[in-house]
């Protein structure tokens, strides 16, 4: 095929569609990448991401260089930035557990819920960036 034509006529071949149309023989890679994209390959699900791997390792890291009786606080700043879907995670530790999860499950539920919100913060800065290319230019009144 030659890359002159449309993407219509690349899209003939059997099992293929064209990239705006949905899947190809691989059976929703296309839609799963869409979403890997939207959850670290921008901007600010990136610097997000960031915020709460940060905090994760600092508070990892905590008790090799603190012994005080407060060390355990320091996991409140990674619930805190995930916290609209960590209160979820919580609300399952305590009915699950009453109260007392293992830590893997708050460390995961804190992975997870950054990941769903890093998914949300895309899936609004691709939104506001398409907006933003669609306004067309200003002209004056006749």
């Amino acid at each position: 095929m030659n890359s002159t034509q449309p993407n219509n006529a690349r899209a003939d071949r059997p099992g293929r569609t064209d990239r705006t149309g949905g899947t190809d023989r691989t059976g929703g890679t296309d839609r799963i990448r869409g979403l890997v994209r939207l959850a670290v390959a921008n901007r600010v699900s990136a610097v997000y991401l960031t915020v709460v791997g940060g905090a994760m390792a600092v508070a990892a890291a905590q008790p090799l260089f603190g012994t005080g009786p407060d060390a355990s606080l320091v996991w409140v700043w990674p619930a805190l930035f995930t916290f609209p879907a960590f209160g979820f995670v919580a609300w399952l530790g305590e009915a699950g557990w009453g109260g007392d999860a293992p830590t893997w499950f708050f460390v995961g539920g804190i992975v997870l819920s950054a990941l769903v919100q890093s998914l949300a913060l895309g899936a609004v800065w691709r939104a506001l960036r398409g907006r933003r290319g669609n306004r067309g230019h200003l002209t004056t009144a006749h």
